[in-house]
């Protein structure tokens, strides 16, 4: 299975100048646990993470060594801790020049990377642009979609997942970046969590009137955001029946 058929996009990027707090917030909101740093001109920089703030002179949670271990690392090694637990720019506290990989690559490609490098997401590029993020939340899914014995993705599959990703991104309130779509023998999987019921129901209105799908599971997570009470969906497959279509102006 290729990357691009898995991987969670638009992303959800912020710039090095940005600052930490800023970020913070922004992972709250988006219920995102990871951002690409991405500059003025573009280019990937960095990804930042919520590992990134665990220590923090804010919350009294730097590190503290002995006087004789802080002899041992070195004034280079405390340097460097101090600037990524007082620094208040993004570009700071992140880790740069992550690794990546390319959305035609395999998935097996990205589980020997996050392997060996003890990461839990990779950002997804095209030449130098970034357009997608894959994490291991997205290789559950794919796993959890594939079931007994299915096969990768056919170019049918991949069809319809390009035309639901349009004709999401066509609409203001669809919240893309926190849904997961994973296609395979005309069934739609969406995976993720929103903060507003109507967008799951809208969600899967948009994917029942795909041509060619033949069944929606909706796997969707509709947290409530006075309550933070979680609320799994009803039905989880909704057969799919074809029906007329507006035709285009």
């Amino acid at each position: 299975m290729k990357v691009k058929a898995v991987m969670t996009r638009p992303v959800i990027s912020v710039e090095p100048d940005m600052p930490v707090q800023q970020a913070a917030q922004l992972m709250l909101q988006r219920r995102i646990s990871g951002l690409p740093v991405i500059d003025k001109a573009g280019r990937l920089v960095g990804i930042v993470t919520e590992a990134d703030f665990l220590r923090r002179a804010e919350t009294g949670t730097e590190r503290r060594r002995a006087r004789w271990l802080e002899f041992l690392v070195g004034p280079g090694r405390l340097a460097d801790e101090y600037v990524h637990t007082h620094g208040r720019k993004v570009e700071e506290v992140m880790t740069p020049d992550p690794e990546t990989v390319s959305e035609d690559g395999e998935l097996d490609e990205v589980v020997q990377v996050m392997e060996k490098r003890r990461i839990k997401r990779l950002p997804v590029v095209r030449g130098r642009q970034v357009v997608g993020i894959v994490s291991r939340a997205n290789l559950l899914h794919a796993l959890a979609s594939a079931g007994r014995d299915v096969k990768s993705p056919t170019p049918n599959d991949e069809a319809i997942r390009e035309r639901l990703l349009a004709e999401l991104n066509r609409q203001r309130w669809a919240p893309l970046a926190l849904i997961n779509i994973v296609v395979h023998d005309g069934i739609v999987e969406l995976w993720g969590s929103l903060s507003d019921e109507r967008e799951r129901r809208a969600v899967v209105v948009a994917a029942e009137n795909i041509s060619g799908v033949k069944a929606v599971r909706d796997h969707l997570v509709w947290i409530d955001p006075m309550s933070d009470m979680v609320f799994f969906p009803a039905n989880e497959e909704r057969p799919h029946e074809e029906r007329p279509r507006a035709k285009s102006a």
